[in-house]
């Protein structure tokens, strides 16, 4: 009697876990396919777009039928479609949120979706995970059959995702990759739940670096009122504290670890807190830090500080912050913010709009932005004050600017004769008018003296004069017959 009952146990638990694992959201049930057509702007050329391009990806459900997919595979989309990966069946979508520094974007259907989302499982987050767990890469065949590929979790680390610069935290995991039928956005698991985004793979080395579900979390939280913050930045360079000769100059024996604040950025975190250059870090909220810049996270071990600020904190979070100063300890409050890209003196991206210029006779002139210095080889062909001023902002937002204009090129008119060779020159004045952007140069530009623009730079020829009729003249004429320009500015 007692095995008979074992039996009927075993058996009845069989067929809940049986049942339970049928609940489970699968990729067919939680994964779409993303179409997504796109066409940047070509920064040299800024009144002309680049050739339009596709990419395809694959987006993870969410609840209230949203559909995560990576910034990069959304930037400068024209249109975006969902598709059924067994059917081909496909409806139209748009972006809701997009957040180009943490690589992470949310699509909703850009019609009515009827019964599209029908039998479809949303992905709930499983935002704790720890080295050896188990994860699963959901993807797709061509012919619509999931593939569903094991990795192992190994450490935990802070990378940058897409945009240059900017580090978060990234899970590594090791395992055999093959990428099926999508080239941006697959989808990473644990357990039923989303644990990640898969970001990159090293076929060589079987190494995947993949966004974890904590920045997820983080993201969605901040757009679930509609009104979209971003993650906090303490704004700071730093240097180790390794040396034994620096670390008494800092008088800082007898001190364990700290870090050396090497730059304070202009409006930020630490510069309202009135954390000075000079000044070490010591602790963040009770977090020791070594003279390397990391603490002991309780989930990850050995992470760099920047987890403290962009892993579990919001804009307007308040932290405590131990430094020292002149050898001595201080502790102080410090209020997180988010410095708003809009006031950097040069852009340090550009999607989903085009760069702001503006043309006169034939001068071209442009607001500076990372995008138009290029990757690192491109930089080091660019004009010296050009990349100074995009690695030394501080010194141009003083002065008063709150971009910096520049002539970019000059097209052959009459209006400009002798200066057809001038390029990559900080404009300083016009017409008498200090610039400060790409507005007050079209303001100044209504105000030249007896008919004659005078546009300064900061270096040599210093001071042009173009005649404003003549420039006019070629603006209506030359440019758009000659140049086939029909657009002379874009200032928003």
């Amino acid at each position: 009697m007692k095995s008979l009952f074992l039996t009927t146990s075993l058996l009845a638990l069989a067929a809940t876990s049986a049942l339970n694992a049928q609940d489970l959201p699968t990729a067919e049930t939680s994964l779409f396919r993303v179409n997504i057509t796109s066409q940047g702007w070509n920064f040299y050329v800024p009144w002309q777009k680049v050739n339009p391009g596709t990419r395809r990806g694959l987006g993870a459900l969410l609840e209230g039928n949203r559909v995560l997919v990576t910034a990069e595979l959304a930037q400068d989309a024209t249109y975006i479609e969902l598709e059924h990966a067994d059917t081909g069946r496909k409806i139209t979508a748009k972006v809701e949120f997009v957040d180009y520094e943490c690589d992470l974007a949310t699509l909703v259907a850009a019609e009515e979706p009827g019964d599209f989302f029908e039998g479809k499982k949303p992905l709930a987050l499983q935002t704790t995970a720890k080295p050896k767990d188990q994860f699963e890469v959901w993807q797709f065949e061509n012919n619509g059959s999931a593939v569903v590929t094991p990795l192992t979790f190994t450490k935990a680390d802070l990378g940058e995702y897409f945009l240059e610069g900017e580090r978060f935290l990234t899970y590594e995991a090791s395992g055999p990759v093959q990428y099926r039928a999508g080239t941006f956005t697959l989808p990473v698991v644990k357990e039923g739940k989303l644990v990640g985004m898969l970001l990159s793979y090293s076929a060589k080395d079987q190494v995947a670096q993949i966004l974890p579900s904590v920045i997820v979390q983080h993201f969605l939280d901040d757009a679930k009122d509609g009104h979209y913050e971003g993650f906090p930045q303490f704004g700071m360079k730093s240097a180790p504290t390794l040396d034994k000769q620096f670390r008494s100059f800092l008088k800082l024996d007898g001190q364990d670890g700290g870090i050396y604040v090497s730059r304070v950025m202009p409006d930020s975190s630490v510069e309202a807190a009135g954390i000075k250059s000079g000044d070490v870090v010591l602790e963040i909220n009770g977090y020791k830090i070594d003279s390397r810049g990391n603490y002991v996270s309780p989930e990850y071990g050995l992470l760099p500080l920047g987890h403290l600020i962009k892993g579990g904190s919001e804009v307007g979070d308040v932290i405590k912050v131990k430094i020292w100063r002149n050898g001595a300890p201080m502790e102080m409050d410090l209020t997180l913010k988010r410095r708003d890209i809009s006031k950097n003196l040069v852009d340090p991206y550009l999607f989903d709009r085009g760069p702001r210029y503006l043309i006169l006779g034939g001068l071209i002139f442009q607001e500076l932005t990372d995008p138009y210095l290029g990757d690192n080889e491109r930089r080091q062909r660019a004009p010296f004050m050009l990349t100074y001023a995009q690695e030394n902002p501080e010194k141009f937002l003083a002065e008063g600017r709150k971009k910096l204009i520049f002539l970019s090129g000059i097209l052959p008119a009459e209006s400009n004769q002798g200066y057809e060779r001038m390029n990559g020159l900080i404009v300083t004045n016009v017409n008498g008018t200090f610039i400060t952007d790409i507005k007050a140069l079209d303001e100044a530009l209504k105000h030249p003296t007896d008919g004659i623009h005078k546009i300064e730079f900061q270096e040599f020829p210093k001071v042009i004069y173009i005649d404003a009729a003549q420039a006019q003249k070629d603006n209506e004429e030359t440019m758009p017959t000659r140049y086939r320009i029909t657009e002379m500015q874009r200032l928003e």
